[in-house]
């Protein structure tokens, strides 16, 4: 595999309405559902097609609502930025991976705060500190 870094290269626009901004949002969706099994091959992910598609949806959607053509165009920088990453393999499998969290681990949460996150350390589902103070 040859990396070529103007491969996927577009320059950057604003969009000169909203029925511009439109095409180019739907633009950019479909070129990022035409490679989800691109996707799915080069970075091996254990999931079907079909979920990546729907990750991709919903990213999309997040941003469904916005009403400010400058932040259309960002985001569809962003996007793109995002796309040329992917599919020249300039990302990690983590880095993949951070989009599909959630449904890696249902439980997971953040600390409620900095010290409770802090002081607590799992080993095998036993907080160590309560075990070391119950004088264990």
């Amino acid at each position: 595999m040859v990396i070529n870094p103007t491969y996927l290269a577009q320059r950057t626009r604003t969009s000169i309405n909203w029925q511009d901004a439109q095409r180019r949002v739907t633009k950019s969706y479909r070129q990022w559902l035409r490679s989800a099994p691109e996707i799915q091959q080069m970075y091996s992910l254990n999931m079907p097609v079909s979920e990546i598609r729907t990750k991709i949806r919903q990213e999309f959607e997040r941003h469904r609502y916005v009403n400010q053509l400058p932040v259309v165009d960002m985001l569809l920088f962003q996007s793109h930025s995002e796309y040329q990453e992917t599919l020249n393999y300039w990302k990690q499998l983590p880095h993949v991976l951070k989009y599909f969290r959630e449904k890696e681990n249902p439980t997971a949460r953040l600390p409620e705060s900095f010290m409770q996150g802090f002081l607590e350390v799992q080993y095998m589902g036993l907080n160590i500190f309560t075990h070391m103070y119950r004088g264990h």
